[in-house]
């Protein structure tokens, strides 16, 4: 979808294709046909946004063949579909029935890393719109800090000069500009915003700037307005928003059991409390239930689990709905855009506990297929989020 902003640009809204990931190409075309085109229709819209997920095979065939994206662009226009923005953090294997650290490899100090990123920036030229004036790739913030040292910082920094050099030749090449944002998320070498002040300031702001998750910026307890100034002030732009929720617990001591419902085995869920003005976490949210966090338990804690937009959890747990309102409201209701691509990024609907998952879809008709089922909750979040821009001054393009 895309909405006008008072500014006069586009803010475009999409979802993030990596909560039905697919290995090949074909399965990419089937999930888009599944799924992608009945959400559309369920909005009521023409045209729909769909951040895709690439494997690094699929990207590396599509960047080396520009011929094999026609079927993809083909795809996307019969669908009513369109790309401006691709979800460049997983390599591989999202869909896999364990995931946790593995997102994190490669890293940014890993040449694997580079390349994959720019094969995703030159497929992005050629599934842009005409009319779209740029593309984005979201990609992970360096590495996962345990396996963080001084050589690999300095290794990912040559690796981001040249992904910046490399997005520059590419819109010489082709008349199209990709930029990366790179995302801040608990538990990485950029955690936080303030992170991503020490470690990317001085990247050449033109190609490279920062995805703003907004499930991450409430795990590490970050004010929205606070956190676009910090960025501001250093110059970073925000590439790309996803749009998401986290999970919260006022009082985790006395949720323990509710808490341990959201304790699965595929994703991570990093678990953070702010005590004494201070972070404090556990790497995944067993590791916080069972103690190895030491967290306190009469202090709030929040789970990076993405919660469906739209619906609270069962409580007495709740979401950081506030928080995503909150940093919409920072990014887009000012005198100018602070960024045009918003993704709804849930993609853990098929780890949900099913007491939340029914609470996402409330009165649904009780026989509906699993695909029917994540249809309706994806649009019923588009749907959430369509309606929080357009109360913050922004205007729906019909056509």
């Amino acid at each position: 979808m895309r909405l006008r902003h008072p500014d006069g640009s586009t803010v475009h809204l999409a979802y993030c294709a990596n909560v039905h990931p697919a290995d090949d190409l074909p399965g990419i075309l089937d999930r888009l046909e599944r799924f992608a085109v009945p959400v559309r229709e369920r909005l009521g819209v023409p045209r729909l946004s769909v951040g895709l997920w690439l494997p690094r095979p699929v990207a590396a065939g599509l960047a080396a063949d520009p011929g094999a994206v026609r079927p993809l662009r083909a795809a996307l226009a019969a669908g009513g579909l369109e790309v401006v923005t691709l979800n460049g953090f997983p390599y591989e294997g999202f869909g896999h029935e364990v995931v946790k650290t593995d997102v994190y490899l490669p890293d940014w100090a890993d040449p694997a890393r580079l390349s994959y990123t720019l094969d995703l920036a030159r497929v992005l030229t050629e599934l842009l719109p005409a009319d779209v004036a740029r593309g984005s790739v979201s990609t992970l913030p360096l590495g996962w800090l345990p396996w963080w040292d001084a050589g690999k910082a300095d290794a990912a920094r040559r690796n981001l000069d040249a992904l910046a050099e490399g997005l520059a030749r590419l819109a010489a090449e082709t008349g199209r500009t990709v930029r990366a944002g790179l995302e801040p998320e608990p538990g990485c070498v950029v955690e936080t915003t303030a992170d991503a002040v020490a470690h990317l300031s001085g990247l050449d702001t033109d190609r490279v700037g920062i995805c703003l998750d907004a499930c991450h910026l409430a795990v590490a307890f970050e004010d929205p307005d606070a956190a676009l100034a910090r960025l501001g002030s250093a110059g970073l732009p925000v590439v790309k928003t996803q749009a998401s929720v986290a999970l919260h617990a006022a009082r985790p001591g006395a949720s323990h059991d509710a808490l341990a419902a959201f304790a699965e085995p595929r994703y991570l869920h990093q678990t953070r409390a702010l005590v004494a003005g201070e972070l404090r976490g556990a790497d995944d949210l067993p590791g916080a239930l069972d103690g190895r966090g030491r967290l306190p338990g009469d202090t709030p804690w929040r789970v990076h689990f993405h919660l469906p937009l739209h619906a609270d959890p069962p409580g007495p747990l709740t979401g950081t709905r506030a928080e995503l309102t909150g940093t919409l409201r920072a990014l887009l209701a000012g005198p100018a855009a602070r960024t045009d691509h918003v993704e709804v990024e849930t993609y853990t609907w098929s780890v949900l506990p099913d007491d939340a998952v029914a609470a996402g879809r409330p009165g649904e008709p009780p026989a509906m297929t699993a695909d029917e089922r994540l249809i309706r909750g994806i649009a019923a979040e588009l749907d959430w989020t369509r309606d929080e821009l357009l109360k913050l001054g922004l205007e729906e393009e019909i056509s």
